[in-house]
């Protein structure tokens, strides 16, 4: 793949130091976008938004319908507004093109018109979905979304938000008027806990979750330093310097989404990853299918094509610890709780299933 330009250059994510769960957590988002998404939970100043806006070099390609506003998927049925149904339906065919994925950033103070687009509800009458101005939702098909201070983001733009994460749909309704079309996106949140926790509502939707932590070694604070300097005094000759390894690190993810659904996953680790659930009390059956997806995407960015128990450890750490429990009594799990009763629902499920 050639290699990415911008007119402003970005820090390189092959070139960030430590923060190995967060940096994998994006990357197996860019690999199987139906994972949904991330929370990234630190303190000010750990390079949270940095890496985000760094991901954006290494994602793929997604195959759009080249003048729709909305970046149909006509490989996906199920990824098509009803503008460019009704024109197949028609007989016309419609041109693709390969367009890379994009990081959608929802502005600070942003309006409910600016997130779910404006309609013209004359025209509506007419034409229908021709009618609707194309809002921060539509930009964000097929790519990602990202909040900054995601904990303090309005209850009803949250609202929204949600709705079209569930469904992967934007309806625009107005003076009984309605229009629709599809938004699917990986959903990346940043937030500083110290400005206040998330709706219980919105965290139980960042299917994954991952905390930044400042970094106390010596030595690599003295690299982050240098790093940031060096990138500060000639970030071209910086991002050069990591050439080869972003090419490697796109090279990696692409083979990985090749390769995705040819993963298999043995039915003692999906009763593992029930049993673990059960015990932790986890709410909801949600947390398990992250699990499960995870799961099989590190197992394709590892290029194999079978899940291992360690890969459902590292998954379940990623998926369970924001997750509430026993409907929202308890705290969410520990990493030494989860695996404690991974390993010993890993054993029963191995014994019982011969």
């Amino acid at each position: 793949m050639a290699e990415s330009t911008h007119i402003k250059p970005v820090f390189p994510f092959t070139a960030f130091i430590n923060q190995e769960q967060l940096k994998l957590a994006l990357i197996l988002n860019a690999i199987n976008p139906r994972i949904g998404g991330v929370l990234i939970r630190g303190a000010k100043g750990t390079g949270k938004s940095t890496i985000v806006r760094a991901l954006v070099d290494l994602l793929p390609e997604i195959d759009v319908v080249k003048d729709c506003p909305f970046s149909c998927n006509l490989i996906d049925v199920t990824n098509i507004c009803d503008r460019c149904r009704a024109r197949i339906n028609s007989g016309e065919e419609l041109q693709q093109e390969r367009r890379k994925m994009k990081v959608v950033t929802l502005p600070i103070g942003t309006t409910d018109d600016r997130v779910i687009g404006t309609l013209d509800i004359e025209k509506a009458i007419r034409e229908g979905i021709k009618a609707l101005e194309p809002g921060i939702l539509a930009d964000a098909n097929q790519s990602v979304l990202y909040v900054d201070e995601i904990n303090l983001l309005p209850d009803h733009i949250a609202d929204i938000i949600l709705d079209a994460t569930s469904s992967g749909w934007n309806i625009v309704e107005r003076e009984g008027i309605s229009v629709q079309h599809p938004s699917r996106f990986i959903f990346v949140g940043t937030m500083n806990p110290e400005e206040g926790e998330l709706r219980p509502q919105l965290l139980d939707r960042m299917p994954l979750h991952t905390e930044v932590t400042t970094i106390l070694e010596t030595d690599l604070r003295v690299k982050v330093m240098k790093a940031n300097i060096d990138f500060e005094e000639d970030p071209i000759a910086f991002c050069q310097r990591y050439r080869v390894k972003q090419n490697e690190m796109r090279d990696r993810i692409l083979k990985a989404k090749q390769i995705l659904y040819q993963v298999f996953m043995t039915n003692y680790l999906f009763e593992a990853i029930a049993r673990m659930c059960i015990s932790l009390q986890v709410d909801g059956h949600r947390p398990d299918i992250v699990i499960v997806k995870t799961a099989k995407t590190l197992a394709a960015y590892n290029n194999r094509n079978e899940v291992t128990p360690e890969d459902v450890f590292t998954s379940s750490l990623l998926a369970l610890s924001h997750r509430t429990r026993n409907l929202g009594i308890e705290p969410p799990a520990t990493p030494v709780e989860i695996e404690e009763e991974y390993q010993q629902s890993l054993i029963v499920a191995k014994r019982e299933s011969g």
